[in-house]
């Protein structure tokens, strides 16, 4: 078995991971044809991930131009602990004020440590429906998912 089999995710592993990490780097392509890199914050959605951002920033103009990106979610601090997925994605843009509220709100609950499921509070409710028609949200659905796992090499390379 090739080291690269052997350090692939399952896919229940990379859901787990999607779960568990809480910063993607997003790439689009820009006006000038180079990449355009952004972090965002996420949430795991069927099988991908699921964001919101301004409806003029950048990374919109050019997911508009081309619904195709590339996410990278990384981790570890030394060989044997490297983690990450990346994966190519289509991009669905979601412009229903209710529908990116929603998104927000999971958004937001998410980072605030919320225990899931759990209500947002009704300020928090009341800041994300005055953010929500200012922004979008983005459905990443993956075409093509690459993993790696360093911690099953079990310390050696």
């Amino acid at each position: 078995m090739s080291r690269r089999d052997q350090i692939r995710m399952t896919p229940d592993e990379v859901q787990a991971y999607l779960a568990e990490q809480k910063v993607i780097t997003v790439a689009s392509i820009g006006p000038n044809g180079r990449p355009h890199l952004t972090a965002l914050w996420y949430y795991p959605h069927e099988g991908g991930v699921a964001t919101w951002t301004y409806g003029t920033s950048q990374k919109a103009k050019n997911l508009r131009r081309l619904p195709e990106a590339t996410v990278l979610i990384e981790s570890g601090d030394s060989y044997d602990q490297l983690r990450g997925l990346s994966f190519e994605a289509d991009v669905e843009f979601v412009e229903d004020t209710e529908q990116v509220t929603a998104m927000g709100i999971a958004l937001m609950m998410r980072y605030s440590g919320a225990e899931p499921g759990a209500l947002a509070p009704a300020e928090l409710r009341t800041f994300i429906e005055g953010q929500a028609p200012k922004r979008i949200g983005l459905i990443l659905r993956p075409t093509k998912i690459a993993s790696w796992d360093h911690s099953k090499l079990g310390g050696g390379y």
